[in-house]
């Protein structure tokens, strides 16, 4: 059964817009006041020409200036970025971004259109739409099985074949399992 979620949900769809961004030059003191006021937990870096070169995110912070007792104040950004920014395409399907992101075990990507970066997608956005995605495969798996779902489903025995089954249905007064309403 293939269950065709990559047409219906794009990285578009999902991304945080606008991106924030700060030049390379920046200490880390001004990204992490910037991270908190905008309440987010990353910033892309952009060097002199507003080209994308890297994203300095908490972690970064943390671990490659706090853990290392560097002075966020006088440490710019471009020392502790995560470069180069890890980009796709606006269009790129939903699916193929969560598998490029847990590839190359990465939490954020950026998204461009027509060569110019205009949005962030990361995990938090795609457990944000995870209920859909999952209303998307429901209904999908329904339409595919070719079998009427009508009702809600409970476990105990089939009271046609007293065969075992999650999936029991009520069918004309009976608690019916998948076969038996095949069969119907």
């Amino acid at each position: 059964m293939s269950l065709e979620i990559s047409p219906k949900l794009v990285v578009r769809e999902a991304m945080s817009s606008p991106v924030v961004t700060v030049e390379e030059n920046s200490e880390v003191t001004k990204v992490a006041k910037i991270m908190r006021d905008q309440k987010i937990g990353a910033v892309v870096i952009i060097n002199n020409e507003d080209q994308p070169v890297g994203i300095v995110t908490e972690r970064d912070i943390v671990i490659r200036v706090v853990a290392l007792g560097k002075s966020p104040e006088n440490t710019p950004v471009k020392e502790v970025m995560s470069s180069p920014l890890r980009v796709v395409k606006a269009d790129t399907p939903i699916i193929d971004a969560m598998k490029l992101m847990d590839r190359m075990n990465i939490r954020r990507l950026g998204i461009t259109y027509k060569g110019n970066l205009v949005g962030i997608i990361s995990d938090k956005d795609l457990i944000r739409i995870m209920p859909t995605i999952v209303e998307i495969i429901r209904e999908t798996s329904k339409i595919n099985s070719g079998i009427d779902n009508v009702g809600p489903s409970t476990i105990g025995y089939c009271d046609r074949c007293e065969a075992y089954s999650t999936n029991l249905r009520l069918v004309d007064g009976e608690f019916l399992c998948e076969e038996c309403r095949a069969e119907e």
